[in-house]
């Protein structure tokens, strides 16, 4: 098996010490990955965060040894005192564990607007400092002091044996219920691995892994302002992943599979979420074209909407694929349903097939009210795939966000 998944989230990497801490909504989680090869992607909002700032230029150096991340406060929108604030919780952890500053990484996550408890996040985060340590209840602690309006921690790690037959690990967090769009959401990752990798390498294989993962998954269709997806090497397993310029290709499929297993967790705890949906396009004439046609199915307000009331209402999927400005013809597209067990075809090559009364529309019908739903287009143009990951929209979507400062 070329890829195993194992428990220890963050912690199943050797050399890596997590620990997390709360006081109410503020939490605050440290990682710390002495002198690690890093890269990290960040959000395309134009209205980015003090944090994502910060970090943007820490990353230049290509180098990380720690990571402060807290909750409750989103540090965004708030001038050169969110700057300052990044410096003084650097400063702190810099000090507290020896490492410079300039390979000390920042993340926030919650409010927009608000300036920083900065007297409540410093407590919290001595707490953290004083519990830092290389077991798996503390990666889950660390989970879980990045949480918001998520509903369960959210923690992943792999196996993974090379081409060489030689073994590496990745372990990672993430977060992010809300605000989830294309190019990525309100979410923050962080991964690291035990693997050996020059500079070049990391940027090129995390860019791979988050375009089919975290930049593949909608809850709401809103951009954050603070996305961050960061990836260390450490190199504590002395194992190099990179031969002739060549990144092992086990290795990006491992890479490339734990970022979709955390992507996935995040739609499935989407704000008021209670159905998971996948979106497979094939047939496509481009993958730009698969990836759009994917996004616009999950994409859609009023698809999300009917499956949280178990519509099967496939016109709303081809209505999402044909705005979505891609290469297609509505006399040759073909649309399926489909869950673990069954599986139903609602149009083939043009032709509807689930018309009032019809046994496919009953079978579509029993498919909708499931927890999971599949939908499958074939646009019938091309050679071409891609996969996105949604959430229905819910009652309770509208409440948690209607009340969210209030």
């Amino acid at each position: 098996m070329v890829i195993k998944d194992i428990s220890g989230g963050l912690c199943a990497v050797n050399g890596v010490k997590v620990a997390g801490s709360r006081n109410g909504k503020y939490g605050v989680a440290i990682i710390d990955c002495p002198n690690s090869v890093a890269s990290a992607v960040f959000t395309t909002n134009k209205v980015s965060a003090a944090p994502v700032k910060y970090t943007k230029e820490v990353i230049k150096n290509g180098k990380i040894s720690a990571v402060f991340v807290n909750s409750g406060n989103a540090n965004c929108f708030t001038g050169q005192q969110g700057i300052e604030d990044c410096k003084y919780l650097v400063n702190l952890i810099s000090k507290d564990l020896n490492y410079p500053k300039e390979e000390i990484a920042i993340a926030s996550t919650g409010v927009i607007g608000r300036k920083m408890p900065m007297d409540i996040i410093e407590d919290v985060a001595y707490n953290a400092l004083s519990n830092l340590d290389n077991n798996p209840e503390n990666s889950l602690d660390a989970a879980k002091a990045i949480m918001t309006t998520d509903t369960v921690p959210k923690e992943f790690a792999v196996e993974i044996t090379l081409d060489n037959n030689e073994i590496v690990h990745i372990g990672g967090i993430t977060k992010g219920t809300g605000m989830i769009a294309p190019n990525m959401g309100t979410m923050l990752c962080f991964l690291a691995t035990d693997a050996v990798i020059d500079g070049s390498s990391i940027k090129k294989a995390l860019k791979i892994a988050v375009e089919d993962s975290f930049n593949m998954i909608v809850v709401d269709g809103d951009e954050s302002t603070n996305d961050t997806a960061l990836l260390m090497a450490n190199g504590s397993s002395n194992v190099d992943v990179v031969n002739n310029g060549e990144i092992d290709k086990n290795f990006q499929e491992g890479l490339n599979y734990i970022c979709k297993m955390l992507a996935q967790k995040q739609v499935r705890d989407g704000e008021g979420a209670s159905k998971f949906i996948e979106a497979n396009v094939c047939g496509a004439s481009s993958i730009e074209d698969a990836k759009k046609a994917a996004k616009s199915i999950i994409s859609s307000s009023l698809f999300k909407a009917a499956v949280f009331g178990g519509d099967p209402n496939w016109g709303r999927i081809v209505c999402a694929v044909g705005y979505a400005d891609v290469e297609m013809n509505q006399d040759i597209i073909s649309v399926a349903l489909s869950n673990k067990e069954d599986s139903v075809d609602l149009v083939k090559e043009g032709e509807i097939l689930a018309f009032e009364g019809t046994d496919n529309l009953k079978i579509a019908e029993e498919i909708m009210c499931g927890e999971e739903i599949i939908v499958n287009v074939d646009l019938n143009s091309g050679d071409k795939s891609a996969t996105a990951w949604g959430c229905d929209l819910t009652y309770d979507y509208v409440k948690i966000n209607a009340e969210y400062t209030t």
